[in-house]
């Protein structure tokens, strides 16, 4: 490398966004994943030893797709060659395999070929990495945002291991920036800045679990804000959001905003108020509360205030937390959504609560007595003996399937339990 090309190479580190100059480079450094590279588990056993195989990291972006690419390029032996599939075609591959072929046959060099964005090649693209992998020449580790299993070919996908990376955790990412802003080398450190703990949460926050956003919003709110009479950079709420470019939504997770508007929420579709409910669950959803826990209170809710004035909500609301699971923010916001303005629109009735907790009530507190001998069990041997059973009526022996029988035990003959309201003309008795 001769002096212009080290001068140019050292001012791109430098001029690097954050994110980039303070990326990981092993192991101990890397935030997050556990559950791939923590203590003996496979992926970090395999790149200690140097024996990685062809695979494919799948996760949201800021993850730590690429900076596992880099730890793995900074520990193995073998040549390490990156390439994007956005900007690379089927004739950079072809270079790469070529130059593969000659350092394995002339210095017996094994060569991982790191292709960021990989479910942006195109069949073909994808195709023309086959042979090489078949006959061993490189290994491959692609990354990607998409599902492997929808973008990227059979023939691929048997070849390589996925290794799923979730989002960072609010925590994870916490820790990330405030390395960052320790780190006087690499990261923010040099700067004599004091960042308000609300502005840290709300970078956090509004960054979803992407590390790359946070950390770069960061640089971006120390870099532009102007020292005070000390030489200080006050890093407030303020300049925090005008940094991501995101409103703060007043909302504690774990404290009485979370309680507060999950209750407006469901009181405003037990009013029927869909405008109302859409707005608590967008804040809800813009503030990062976890839309498995809002689905799952629609499915109580379903049944608690709508019940048998409509049965399909409980089918709409249970789809919807089926969704949450498929497909994930942001797409999920959608039959989120739709399952809110249904429960919003539907008719209401309470009958099904109030007659279960009727029915514990007295279960708990009176004498219930025991099953009427005729709806006691009868299949087995000396059942008739014990007269259990015997004078069952069995009502498909009867005209509409109905016949009047008692059902109750002997204390409770009379009680009603089930009290539909008007919205339920089907289930009156």
């Amino acid at each position: 490398m001769d002096l212009f090309s080290y001068n140019r190479q050292q001012k791109m580190k430098e001029n690097a966004p954050l994110a980039e100059r303070i990326r990981p480079t092993t192991l101990e450094d890397f935030i997050g994943q556990e559950h791939l590279v923590g203590k003996n588990k496979l992926l970090r056993r395999a790149i200690e030893v140097d024996r990685i195989g062809s695979a494919i990291f799948y996760g949201p972006p800021g993850s730590g797709k690429t900076t596992l690419a880099k730890i793995i390029a900074a520990r193995t032996e073998a040549n390490f060659v990156q390439l994007n599939a956005v900007t690379a075609g089927v004739k950079d591959l072809r270079e790469v395999i070529k130059e593969a072929e000659e350092r394995l046959g002339m210095y017996n060099e094994k060569t991982i070929l790191f292709i960021d964005e990989i479910h942006r090649f195109n069949k073909a693209q994808q195709d023309a990495l086959l042979p090489a992998l078949e006959q061993g020449t490189i290994t491959l580790i692609g990354a990607t945002t998409e599902n492997p299993y929808f973008e990227v070919n059979s023939p691929l996908l048997s070849r390589s291991r996925i290794f799923q990376l979730e989002p960072l955790t609010n925590e994870q990412v916490k820790e990330i920036l405030k390395r960052a802003l320790k780190d006087e080398e690499k990261g923010l450190g040099s700067y004599k800045c004091s960042v308000a703990e609300e502005a840290l949460d709300h970078l956090v926050i509004a960054a979803g679990g992407d590390s790359r956003t946070a950390l770069n919003a960061l640089e971006v709110a120390v870099t532009t804000t102007l020292p005070d009479d000390d030489g200080v950079r006050n890093i407030t709420l303020e300049v925090a959001q005008d940094s991501i470019q995101k409103k703060a939504i007043r909302y504690d997770k774990t404290g009485d905003n979370h309680y507060d508007v999950i209750s407006a929420f469901i009181k405003s579709i037990r009013g029927s108020d869909p405008d109302a409910a859409i707005h608590w669950l967008a804040r809800m959803l813009e503030a990062g509360e976890d839309p498995r826990f809002i689905a799952r209170r629609m499915i109580v809710h379903a049944a608690e205030d709508i019940g048998l004035a409509d049965p399909q909500a409980l089918v709409i609301a249970n789809a919807a937390f089926q969704a949450v699971e498929y497909v994930g923010l942001p797409e999920a916001r959608i039959p989120l959504a739709q399952a809110t303005i249904y429960l919003a629109r539907a008719p209401k009735s309470n009958s099904v609560i109030k007659a279960i907790d009727s029915a514990l009530q007295d279960v708990r507190t009176k004498d219930t007595g025991s099953v009427p001998p005729h709806l006691c069990d009868s299949h087995y041997k000396g059942a008739k003996n014990l007269n259990k059973g015997t004078d069952y009526l069995y009502p498909h022996d009867y005209p509409g399937s109905y016949v009047k029988q008692q059902y109750m035990p002997d204390p409770l003959i009379g009680i009603v339990y089930y009290r539909p309201n008007d919205n339920e003309k089907k289930y009156k008795k």
